[in-house]
Order: C-alpha cells, then structure tokens, then sequence
C-alpha cells in the first residue's frame, strides 16, 4: 500500500477530522497539515482560493508534498490533509518524490460543507462564498469515481471505508513524470 494518502475535498467536507481518524490506525504514523503550509508565507500572501494567487498555490504544494513524500519514503505512513484538487494532483503527486500515491475527495453535499465552515470556532478560513465556489470546483472536476467518498456516516465510518479503501488499491494514483 502506498504510504502517503491525500485527503481532500472542500472547505467543511471533513478532511481535518477524517484525516487525523487515518493516521491514528497505523503506526509510525504522521499527519501533514496543508494549511500549516500555506501559514509560512509570512508577509505579502494572497487568499489560496483567488485567481491571483496560482503561483503561490504551486510552490506552497510542492513543498507540503516534498515533506510529506519525503515521511512516506522514511516508511511512516504519511496522511496529508488539505486542499489539492485534481488540477493540483499532478503537481502534488510529483513533488513528493513517489511512485505512487493514494488520493480521496471527501463530497458531502455543499449546503453541509457551508454548514460546517459557518460553525467553526478557532479556524481562520470562514468565508461562505469562497467555500461555494472551491465546493463547485471539485464537483465539476474530472474525477474517477473510485477516489469520492461521500461521507454520509460517523467520521469513524468513513476513516474505516478509506483505509479499506488504501488496502485494496483503489485510491492508488500512478505518478507521471511531468
């Protein structure tokens, strides 16, 4: 099984919680943070979710996926948690230095996920048009069907059917060299 997964999805589809659920079932273990990531740009960032901020996204994924592709390669197996939308994939996937890859996009339906971003206490990121839009991007994005899940059930639940998902190698992403 390849040991870096990539859980995705839109603001408020869960990723945070589910992901911490998967790295708890293996050990050694870690959990990498994309938003920790996008925090080091100290001064002079643009909103990750604007137009202008594409070169940003570039580098700031590349370097979360180095990190976490270089755990992985250390035999820990590597949850990343974060935004990288299928557009990102391919850059995601080679900037972590790895054959393989495993990819899942959390889905819930986007009156949940602006539900969920409304509640949140303690987290920077709020804005309901912001989290409609990347909602529409990912449901409008090619994506083979076997890397969804829509998490209807316990956060629980849905961690247990991805890494069920990790052992049978349905999640797998081939690397391409770009």
């Amino acid at each position: 099984m390849p040991p870096l997964l990539v859980v995705t999805g839109p603001p408020g589809a869960g990723k945070s919680t589910v992901a911490r659920l998967v790295t708890d079932r293996f050990e050694p273990s870690a959990l990498v943070e994309g938003d920790a990531f996008f925090a080091f740009v100290a001064r002079g960032a643009s909103e990750p979710w604007l137009p202008e901020s594409a070169d940003q996204n570039e580098v700031v994924i590349q370097a979360a996926a180095a990190a976490a592709g270089r755990y992985a390669a250390g035999g820990i197996t590597t949850v990343y948690d974060g935004v990288v939308g299928p557009w990102f994939l391919p850059t995601f996937a080679a900037a972590s230095g790895l054959e393989t890859i495993d990819y899942v996009v959390l889905l819930p339906p986007e009156d949940r996920c602006v539900e969920q971003v409304a509640g949140r206490t303690g987290h920077a990121f709020t804005d309901e048009g912001a989290t409609r839009r990347m909602y529409r991007e990912f449901a409008q994005a090619a994506i083979d069907a076997r890397h969804v899940v829509v998490p209807a059930h316990r956060p629980e639940d849905v961690a247990d059917q991805i890494v069920a998902a990790m052992a049978d190698g349905s999640l797998r992403h081939e690397v391409r060299a770009p």
